[in-house]
């Protein structure tokens, strides 16, 4: 995935939030990462990591 550095710098800087009393700005991270995560599964056509999305990939 290209993408994969956006991902990373995302979750070093909500692991930097946690670490330095910041829990609104971790909390604001990853929340981008749940949307960076959809958005890139999105633009190379694969369903959301986790299970995430309409349905969760399951048929009824």
């Amino acid at each position: 995935m290209r993408h994969d550095w956006i991902l990373e710098v995302l979750e070093d800087l909500r692991s930097y939030a946690l670490t330095n009393g910041l829990p609104a700005t971790a909390a604001k991270a990853e929340e981008a990462l749940r949307v960076a995560r959809v958005e890139i599964a999105a633009a190379e056509g694969e369903p959301p990591a986790g299970g995430a999305g309409p349905g969760n990939g399951r048929r009824h």
